[in-house]
């Protein structure tokens, strides 16, 4: 699913009122929906990840810290782009904030176009992972679709093993490998073979093969 890059928000989270304000009147300058919190216990009480857009998060907040409010949302499994600012940091709050997938990292004052450019990138990387995330889905519901033994043909072809080779392997017919391989690319969707092997790679469906002897 592709989404317009400003059908996103941007969410911004400062526990300063008048940073928000002002960062708020900004940002919808540019035409983006933006949500205010002064918490970051409000943001995740109100954030809806199905939604794309990115996070400008404040780092030093009473209770919840910035910091802290990134690793929730990394053990939550939630990934949005995070542009950190701060007024009032340490090298080392930068550092942790890049090591857990942070954006950027600016400090208070900043320029606003370098912002605005920022999150143009941000909400861009989000739309695309979303995006990617929606493709291996569909992939992984097609290959779970394939029946047992579709899907040991599946694993066989996309390890470049021959007709001849796959039949021996599985003690069957090359006919009956054959038919097994058209079901394959019609039941994953695939164009071709290369196609076929790039799923699989992609989404991580490839299995290590045992190691057998093709001969006799």
């Amino acid at each position: 699913m592709a989404f317009s890059n400003h059908n996103a928000t941007i969410y911004l989270v400062d526990d300063d009122f008048s940073i928000r304000d002002s960062l708020k009147i900004l940002i919808q300058s540019k035409g983006w929906s933006v949500n205010c919190f002064e918490s970051a216990e409000a943001f995740l009480a109100n954030y809806n990840p199905s939604l794309p857009g990115c996070l400008i998060l404040d780092v030093r907040m009473p209770l919840m810290s910035g910091l802290d409010l990134q690793e929730t949302l990394v053990n939550k499994g939630i990934s949005i782009p995070i542009i950190f600012i701060s007024g009032n940091s340490e090298i080392a709050d930068s550092a942790k904030a890049f090591r857990a997938g942070a954006l950027d990292f600016f400090e208070k004052p900043f320029e606003n176009q370098l912002l605005l450019d920022r999150i143009v990138e941000a909400v861009t990387k989000d739309m695309s992972d979303r995006d990617s995330m929606a493709e291996k889905n569909k992939v992984r519901q097609c290959y779970n679709s394939l029946t047992s033994r579709e899907k040991e043909v599946l694993q066989l072809v996309a390890s470049s093993y021959s007709t001849k080779e796959a039949a021996r392997v599985l003690d069957i017919s090359h006919r009956t490998i054959d038919a097994h391989r058209a079901r394959v690319m019609e039941k994953m969707q695939a164009n071709n073979l290369a196609s076929l092997v790039a799923m699989v790679m992609n989404c991580d469906l490839l299995k290590n093969q045992p190691t057998k002897s093709l001969n006799g």
